[in-house]
């Protein structure tokens, strides 16, 4: 007759077998399983929300910001497009929005360099869109802390409706249309403060002329 194994080792094994068993549970059969009913309930949002263009061609997430920017005649430098709505200031990264360096500018209310910026971009805004300086609102000129943000306010998108309208020949009305359609309210409503995101509101614009 076999002797039998001493206790510590039929605890060892006892373990391991444990082990094995969530491992496959938690690491294989559950990953899998929650991977396919996002596939199956949550699409887009399981693949990055992401939107496309007229053509197809996949141009950005809805959950993460962009420039839209377009290089000036000398190719000197890059300037806000004007056919667009810009989205907020970014530094995440060296041209913002980058998802690897998601971050603020870490500067301090009272820092002089933060103070400086905020008067250049203010002024920049206001010449621009063609509006007084006091009209600039608060996220014209601030980033947001991951430097990510896809949305503006809707007093944002307002001072541009006009420069908008202007550029593409549209009536001013039905760039403000837009702008209402592509307004979202409160989560749940008392979360957060009403917002437009940028990236949709410019795709609509370009599906209609």
């Amino acid at each position: 007759m076999a002797k039998p194994l001493p206790t510590s080792v039929r605890n060892h094994l006892t373990g391991l077998r444990i082990l094995l068993l969530f491992t496959v549970v938690c690491g294989l059969v559950y990953p899998l399983l929650i991977t396919g009913i996002s596939e199956v309930v949550f699409s887009g949002q399981a693949n990055g929300s992401l939107l496309k263009n007229g053509q197809g061609r996949v141009v950005g997430s809805s959950l993460i910001g962009q420039n839209f920017t377009v290089v000036n005649r000398s190719g000197q430098s890059v300037i806000p497009f004007p056919r667009y709505f810009q989205s907020r200031p970014s530094s995440a990264g060296a041209n913002g929005y980058d998802p690897t360096a998601s971050q603020g500018s870490n500067l301090g209310p009272n820092s002089a360099v933060l103070i400086a910026e905020y008067t250049a971009r203010r002024r920049a805004v206001a010449l621009f869109n063609g509006v007084r300086r006091s009209q600039v609102p608060p996220d014209a000129i601030t980033a947001s802390g991951s430097g990510l943000d896809p949305d503006i306010s809707p007093a944002y998108a307002d001072i541009q409706i006009r420069r908008v309208a202007r550029v593409r020949g549209l009536p001013v009305s039905r760039v403000r249309a837009l702008v209402k359609q592509y307004t979202q309210g409160r989560t749940l409503g008392f979360l957060g403060e009403p917002r437009v995101d940028v990236l949709k509101l410019n795709l609509a614009l370009d599906r209609t002329g």
